[in-house]
């Protein structure tokens, strides 16, 4: 059965080798995007077969399913819940809870040695960075609130040394998780935790449970070569980029809070040989779970005296992270035909395994749709990088998109090829999904059947998620295809800032009278050094567009109104976070809290900050501020 008629996969489990050597096979390497001529044409798209299971909706509908799901990441951590009796927590009152290291195989040694471990999910491991006088550097409200943590416990002498991991934290049980996974479409073998420590699960009183996890807390078994450590230009990105993405309705981990070691980390940043020292820091990072596709792939290649691991680590995710498939009731609602010749129907009810790998493939597409929405290029697509929950994870050498640039990749180490450049991010995810539901196949707990289904609800719920999002940054009533595409064409020819024209675009009038000479005033900030072939160009876009806007029976207002709430102002642009890099390396941590603030409210005008939305300056685009490698 092929799912997009450039990628078919076989799932066959007769055999275990066979399986196996599927699992790691070569990169398939789709490329759905002509990435030049048509940056986000999808001309090759699922087969519609007759598909119950989450359905998919029509625009309009798929539109409000947008915006809820936004809305809803959005208010997750403000305390909208209407409730201001809430008791605040001191640290040694936080309601810890071990499930992972309860119900899962441990590995037998706890020691740092790098080894292959073995028939196990982690290491027990305690946190072995040096500190010196550590500080803290910044701090995320809105994570404290999820936590019902106090916010007077950032202000004790203490907590720079509970959050480094020097000092440990009163009933927390610290381990490394075992994970492999696909690094630039080849399989690595095992990789793991080789610098994050997880301190445990804290649930808190809506029974929600957040994992706390401290990267560059110390070397692991997982660790290699490498030191375990993290350094402060790297920990201010991913602690900033994690609360931006949030404030952006993006799936996604977050971050507690940044701490200074005092200790410097030796960093080759560009891999050539000349390392620098730099300072150190450790970011607490919190997620439902940082269960990663990769944590079922490890074990699944190792075959058969493993491949009940993944049963068991599929169950435990299943039980604690996607409750409502445990007691599924038999329904049609949510079969599927298979459009084979027999025109068989499986009903996913009876295999609960088959309903979780359609959801873990349609909230990956969901949460992808919304980085092309934004212009994000995560930059290191690996299987180990993708989470079973669909959440953004592990910001190394991200970017948001500042001219747009189908194939923008901020990632050094992935210029040769562009793998994971913007306009592949759709196809990687499909592949990335691809091999997830092949280690759940070789483990026996998908069908052929299954597996390629939830391949084929990855397609549509991309497409689905992508098409209302468009439809919705443009102000349009219902999807516009052609329209849609000449603009991304005309916005790659002449490099337009991403953010800025959509967020400009809200101001033009939907009013047919407007003479020709003056239909670009509107968008003239976002139009740099265009010639007249390119004005007249931009000038017909505009005209149709209007035209197509008169027709809705929209207010100007009530749409720009709209457009405002999915078109920030305000990105994490890569020079904001070097700005804010050079001033805390010189221990003045202002800038990277005042950078939050705004990161906070990014669809909000924010009087006093337009700084913040400007364009790069040229020295933006020196190597190691628009462009890291992975090592960042």
């Amino acid at each position: 059965m092929q799912i997009f008629s450039r990628i078919s996969v076989s799932l066959s489990h007769t055999s275990s080798s066979s399986s196996t050597a599927l699992l790691f096979s070569k990169s398939l390497r789709p490329n759905f995007f002509h990435h030049l001529k048509n940056p986000f044409s999808y001309p090759i798209q699922p087969n519609r077969r007759r598909a119950l299971f989450s359905s998919s909706p029509s625009m309009e509908s798929a539109a409000v399913t947008v915006d809820s799901v936004a809305d809803k990441l959005k208010k997750q951590s403000l305390g909208n819940d209407g409730s201001n009796s809430k008791r605040m927590l001191k640290l040694e009152e936080l309601n810890w809870d071990h499930s992972f290291v309860r119900e899962l195989p441990a590995d037998p040694r706890t020691d740092t040695i790098p080894r292959e471990v073995l028939h196990a999910c982690y290491t027990k491991m305690l946190p072995s960075v040096e500190v010196e006088n550590p500080q803290l550097v910044v701090w995320s409200e809105s994570v404290a609130e999820l936590l019902e943590l106090d916010p007077k416990e950032f202000e004790r002498p203490d907590f720079p040394l509970l959050f480094s991991g020097a000092s440990p934290l009163v009933r927390a049980v610290p381990y490394a998780q075992n994970y492999g996974g696909h690094q630039f479409g080849m399989w690595a073998g095992q990789l793991g935790d080789g610098r994050a420590i997880t301190l445990g699960e804290i649930l808190n009183s809506k029974s929600e449970r957040w994992e706390l996890q401290l990267k560059g807390a110390g070397k692991t078994p997982y660790s290699r070569f490498a030191d375990g450590l993290a350094v402060l230009r790297s920990s201010i990105r991913e602690f900033l980029c994690s609360e931006a993405m949030h404030s952006l309705g993006i799936p996604t981990t977050r971050a507690l809070c940044l701490v200074m070691t005092g200790k410097d980390v030796s960093r080759d940043m560009f891999y050539d040989g000349n390392p620098k020292d730099e300072p150190g820091a450790i970011v607490c990072r919190v997620a439902e779970s940082f269960l990663r596709f990769g944590s079922y792939q490890l074990h699944a290649s190792r075959g058969k005296e493993d491949l009940e691991i993944v049963r068991t680590l599929a169950d435990y995710t299943i039980r604690h992270h996607f409750p409502h498939l445990e007691n599924m009731s038999k329904s049609e609602s949510i079969s599927f035909s298979t459009g084979e010749e027999d025109d068989s129907v499986v009903d996913l009810t009876s295999n609960k395994y088959a309903a979780w790998a359609v959801e873990v493939a349609e909230r990956t597409a969901s949460t992808i749709a919304r980085w092309q929405g934004v212009g994000f290029t995560h930059g290191v697509m690996n299987t180990d990088n993708m989470s079973v929950l669909g959440l953004t994870i592990d910001y190394g050498p991200f970017g948001f998109l500042d001219a747009f640039d189908p194939s923008f990749t901020p990632n050094t180490t992935d210029l040769p090829g562009r793998r994971y450049c913007f306009a592949n991010q759709p196809d990687i995810g499909l592949w990335n999904v691809a091999q997830f539901a092949t280690t759940l196949s070789t483990a026996q707990l998908l069908n052929d059947k299954e597996a390629n289904y939830a391949m084929e609800r990855y397609g549509i719920k991309f497409m689905d998620d992508y098409q209302a999002i468009m439809t919705k940054k443009l102000g349009l009533v219902k999807y516009n295809k052609h329209m849609i595409g000449e603009l991304l064409k005309n916005m790659a020819v002449d490099k337009v800032d991403y953010t800025n024209f959509f967020r400009l675009l809200s101001n033009i009038k939907a009013d047919p009278t407007i003479p020709d000479n003056q239909l670009l005033i509107p968008l003239k900030a976002a139009l740099l050094d265009i010639g007249q072939e390119r004005k007249e160009a931009w000038t017909s876009w505009v005209k149709s567009y209007i035209q197509e806007l008169s027709t809705s029976g929209v207010s100007d207002d009530e749409r720009k109104a709209s457009m405002n709430s999915i078109n920030p102002k305000y990105i994490l642009r890569n020079y904001l976070c070097q700005s804010a890099i050079d001033a805390a390396e010189q221990d003045d941590f202002g800038e990277v809290r005042r950078l939050l603030k705004v990161m906070q409210r990014p669809f909000d005008e924010q009087p006093g900050m337009e700084k913040y939305a400007r364009l790069p300056p040229a020295w933006a685009y020196r190597p190691g501020v628009g462009m890291l490698s992975c090592s960042s």
